[in-house]
């Protein structure tokens, strides 16, 4: 074996998509090379350790913004140790301001981009000459129809146990500013009966689990219809078997075909990923996002009461030119159209990320470390971006785990983002943490917030009893049905 693939994803669940796409296109190289994963948190020596007990020639690293603090030393230490292992770094994070970086000074080669031909091409010239003399190296962006499907490399196990990823497409046409996908042309399509042919194959070894990673989902409504009608009649034979499948949405675009295809769903099949960011026009046009809020708006709606989809709708704090105060605007009108959980973000300043222009005109201030969150700006203050942070670490724990449904109504009130942020102040103010907060210590401390609001200790346990018996859901929609345990497992992930 000469030519190890590996990475270290956020969680076992999570398989990496892009190392079996490395590995589906290795051409002649392929019968001598490997894949390994690892998971954050490991002992950089027990890594090192693994990765040669396969004594390989090259190693080729995924590099993210999640991973690659503990990358960075992993493969220090494996340079020391084993100095004529060849490296090679890929992935997103090392493809822009690639100079600036610690781990690429400690790599022999770097790929920026694409890597499905590039990375066999620099392989074979490590192997067998010439020996390359760049260090970085422009990743070739090929044909989609030349592009080998990775989709067989899933294991058996990755299909028992692990999240699938699949894309029927790459790529954006939206040049939205905070994110990498603006520095895309276009979306590139895959030929869709062969990604439905790969798709069938994974289904009949067993699996029903699929999140689709395309950007721009519904961006071509006949291919998202044939997409969305695949699992359909999946359903409909075997509807004591149920798939799962997630899909991210762009929100303003939901014409009436795509809607009749989503009310086809039972509860429990569908989930989508939205992405609002941000209801305020201005800061829309600062970061080059196209929405149409109106539309945004009315489509989240009919999501939630006319279809059985699982929501998650995402908004972004920190983006240049959002206050508090329009931020929390936006946030109330989003809580008022009940998707099942609000993604609450805080902005992050992606390597190569056009964002990067209104660092001095709005003071952004970003974290030097991995993954680079927005500490303050010209209009929020550093104390006031920790408030914001801990909000969200908040809101995950109590409004997006579905433990609190039948409290959470009362703790927002009527104004969801005011009254959920002196919540937050409180419990911080009280308890001095955002991790590691038991259950039953949550609890008892929003039993005591509520009591600081007027309510009768007697009451308020009653209340909290009837959502600490698992009698509410998050939000409304989600009442009719009981997740499967498919879903259940899905979002745990």
């Amino acid at each position: 074996m000469s030519i190890l693939l590996t990475t270290l994803n956020a969680r076992y669940t999570h398989a990496s998509l892009g190392l079996r796409y490395l590995l589906a296109n290795m051409g002649e190289l392929q019968e001598q090379t490997r894949i390994q994963e690892f998971v954050i948190g490991a002992k950089a020596t027990e890594i090192v350790e693994r990765i040669l007990s396969y004594a390989p020639t090259i190693v080729g690293f995924g590099i993210y913004i999640w991973n690659v603090e503990e990358t960075t030393k992993v493969i220090a230490m494996l340079k020391r140790v084993a100095p004529q292992v060849v490296v090679v770094l890929g992935g997103p994070e090392v493809s822009h301001e690639t100079n600036e970086q610690e781990v690429v000074k400690l790599a022999d080669y770097v790929i920026t981009g694409w890597g499905d031909v590039t990375f066999p091409k620099l392989c074979g010239e490590i192997l067998h000459g010439p020996k390359p003399l760049m260090k970085v190296h422009a990743g070739v962006q090929p044909p989609m129809a030349e592009i080998k499907l990775p989709y067989s490399l899933y294991t058996d196990d990755d299909i028992k146990n692990r999240t699938l990823y699949v894309e029927a497409s790459r790529g954006c046409p939206f040049k939205c500013e905070f994110c990498l996908s603006a520095l895309d042309k276009t979306a590139w399509p895959f030929a869709l009966d062969s990604f439905l042919a790969e798709m069938e194959s994974l289904y009949q070894r067993g699996a029903r689990l699929f999140k689709f990673v395309d950007r721009t989902f519904n961006l071509n409504i006949k291919t998202s219809l044939k997409i969305m009608q695949f699992f359909l009649d999946k359903l409909e034979a075997n509807p004591d078997d149920p798939v799962y499948a997630h899909f991210e949405l762009v929100p303003d675009h939901l014409p009436d075909a795509l809607k009749e295809g989503i009310s086809k769903f039972p509860p429990g099949a569908l989930q989508f990923e939205i992405g609002i960011q941000s209801f305020n026009p201005e800061v829309q046009t600062l970061v080059s996002r196209r929405q149409d809020n109106q539309k945004a708006a009315d489509n989240i709606r009919w999501l939630t009461t006319q279809s059985h989809a699982h929501m998650h709708v995402d908004l972004i704090a920190g983006l240049p030119g959002e206050t508090v105060e329009s931020f929390a605007e936006g946030f109330n009108k989003l809580w008022a159209l009940a998707p099942h959980e609000i993604q609450f973000g805080i902005l992050k300043r992606l390597r190569g990320t056009p964002i990067i222009r209104h660092t001095q005109e709005y003071g952004m201030v970003y974290d030097p470390y991995a993954p680079y969150t927005i500490l303050a700006n010209r209009d929020i203050d550093f104390a006031t971006m920790q408030r914001l942070v801990r909000f969200a670490r908040y809101w995950d724990l109590v409004a997006n785990s579905g433990r609190f449904g039948h409290t959470l109504p009362v703790l927002l009130g009527e104004q969801p983002f005011q009254r959920f942020m002196a919540f937050a102040d409180w419990l911080y103010a009280n308890t001095d943490a955002t991790h590691r907060i038991a259950l039953e210590r949550l609890v008892a401390m929003v039993s005591r917030y509520l009591q600081t609001l007027g309510m009768g200790q007697a009451d308020a346990d009653a209340l909290l009893a009837s959502d600490y018996s698992g009698g509410a859901k998050a939000r409304p929609a989600a009442e009719a049905t009981p997740a499967p345990k498919r879903q259940a497992r899905r979002l745990a992930a």
